[in-house]
């Protein structure tokens, strides 16, 4: 992380899930319509417009935790050295 700068770092976590939020938003609400399944399960009335905001955060929510994630796993490892092989003391 240190050979780019952080806002750049930032960018590259957030716009990628942005661009998947968004398009995991209008598959999922072409798909299901939220007011008529909280309607059924009795849920709290809340608008379609309610129902799509709070599903695209969630999706890019999850979708920016798997950008961070991917951000820190490729940092390189800190080499580990074993323990010294018999008689090669210097």
């Amino acid at each position: 992380m240190s050979q780019i700068p952080k806002i750049q770092w930032i960018i590259s976590v957030l716009w990628p899930g942005f661009l998947v939020a968004g398009a995991a938003t209008i598959v999922t609400f072409t798909v299901f319509d939220p007011v008529e399944i909280s309607a059924c399960t009795g849920g709290p009335y809340i608008s379609h417009t309610g129902w799509y905001s709070l599903g695209f955060f969630l999706f890019w929510l999850m979708t920016a935790l798997s950008s961070l994630l991917t951000c820190y796993f490729q940092q390189p490892c800190q080499v580990v050295q074993g323990p010294e092989e018999p008689g090669q003391r210097g």
